[in-house]
């Protein structure tokens, strides 16, 4: 037996039967290490279209005379973009290749943020802002895509590695939106306008990207080998039908929903207990800064696993704990809490990753992200209304932390189905 052969046995199943990266032949040398600079901006850029508006929201509320209804609106825009546009992605990655759908979608990124700032109503805004999301939404989907596609042997360290970027994106939005506002003559407008810049420079890099991808696509297929079916996209199992698609979508979900509960209401929780608002704020940017390292370790960790469900337990636990102590003592212990919910929030990478564990095949990931990020944002979007209606209605936070920890039992129950060592073809009977 070669060492080749030997190193194949020893990896763990999910790298063994993963697709080797396509027309290795055709691509040229630099297209590797370009790449994935590609995909750490690319990442960097899922959120501060997003977490930016967050930061300045009651200025820009003001400034172009929003309802309260409408200004609801937008802050349940996000979740509802990426579960409908998140659908299109397998059909445009089938029609036109997943990197250049992602370079399109950078592309939609950079123009509504463009956009958004100059808009005169409430109309143009969110409509530049879908634009906005639309990309992300595409982005979303397929980096997992082309993480499988050009990094198969690499799943976990390249997912932890867009991860990271994605949690640095989003906390770095966070916290340097309103100081740079303010240096920049504090308009709201100039503050939104300015994240325009990083993903111009994301579409710059994606350009040639795009272009060497298609040519490395085409040589193969011009040839009449079988590389080129190896990255087919119109082919693939059908995920509804599989078990562990479903525990993945509905993980995504609830994981989905609890971030977007943190977000949303931590600091209100903690103000309520009697810290300050400034403190308050300060537990938030904790909260978020614990994704950073752990986004970049988790996904690592996972794919060296056969079974990812001892993550998930674990992740789950650590929220738990987190809830417990905001229930009994939110101000006593703020930064232990602050820090656990933190932890646990990194399901997100741990669910991204096994995206690409639980699939064999370009066609099998693609099919298998979009199911589980359109369905799981689907699932996330009544969480913080429902919390926000139980807040307003108990007068209280026991009800509505209760809910949260309630939430986070089929949480880990789903994550242990996910992280079984099976893939979405198996189940549905797909040969390899």
């Amino acid at each position: 037996m070669s060492d080749e052969e030997t190193k194949t046995l020893n990896r763990p199943a999910a790298d063994r039967t993963a697709v080797p990266a396509p027309s290795a032949t055709a691509q040229p040398a630099w297209l590797g290490p370009v790449l994935i600079v590609g995909i750490v901006l690319a990442a960097l850029n899922l959120r501060p279209a997003i977490t930016s508006l967050g930061a300045l929201f009651e200025e820009t509320r003001t400034g172009l005379g929003m309802s309260g209804t409408v200004a609801g609106l937008i802050t349940s825009v996000p979740a509802l973009c990426f579960a409908v546009f998140g659908v299109t992605a397998p059909r445009l990655s089938r029609r036109f290749g997943p990197v250049a759908v992602v370079c399109a979608g950078m592309a939609a990124v950079a123009a509504g943020l463009l956009i958004r700032p100059f808009a005169d109503g409430a109309a143009g805004f969110l409509a530049a802002s879908a634009l906005s999301l639309a990309g992300i939404a595409l982005t979303n989907v397929l980096l997992p895509v082309i993480v499988k596609r050009y990094f198969p042997d690499r799943v976990g360290t390249m997912t932890g590695l867009y991860s990271m970027a994605l949690a640095a994106g989003t906390s770095l939005a966070a916290a340097a939106t309103v100081p740079l506002t303010d240096a920049l003559g504090g308009s709201w407008r100039t503050g939104l306008l300015m994240w325009a810049s990083l993903a111009l420079v994301a579409v710059l890099l994606w350009l040639p990207i795009a272009r060497a991808a298609r040519r490395a696509d085409r040589a193969p297929a011009a040839a009449g080998s079988g590389a080129g079916a190896a990255v087919r996209t119109d082919t693939g199992p059908r995920v509804a039908r599989s078990r562990t698609a479903w525990a993945l979508a509905c993980y995504f979900g609830l994981q989905a929903t609890g971030a977007y509960i943190t977000m949303g209401w931590l600091p209100q929780i903690f103000r309520d207990a009697g810290v300050s608002a400034s403190t308050a704020g300060v537990l938030l940017a904790v909260t978020m800064v614990m994704g950073v390292p752990l986004a970049f370790v988790i996904p690592g960790l996972a794919g060296r696993m056969k079974n990812q469900g001892a993550i998930a337990v674990t992740l789950g636990v650590f929220g738990l704990t987190g809830y417990l102590g905001l229930y009994f003592a939110p101000a006593a212990g703020a930064w232990a809490w602050a820090l656990l919910l933190g932890v646990s929030n990194c399901a997100f990478p741990l669910v991204i990753t096994m995206i690409g564990l639980r699939a064999k095949s370009p066609a099998g990931v693609v099919k298998l992200s979009a199911f589980a990020q359109s369905t799981g944002y689907l699932i996330s979007i009544p969480g913080p209304l429902v919390i926000g209606t139980l807040y307003q209605h108990s007068g209280g936070w026991d009800l509505p932390l209760a809910l949260m920890a309630g939430l986070l039992v089929p949480q880990i129950a789903l994550g242990v189905l996910a992280g079984r060592d099976r893939t979405i073809e198996d189940e549905c009977g797909m040969r390899d």
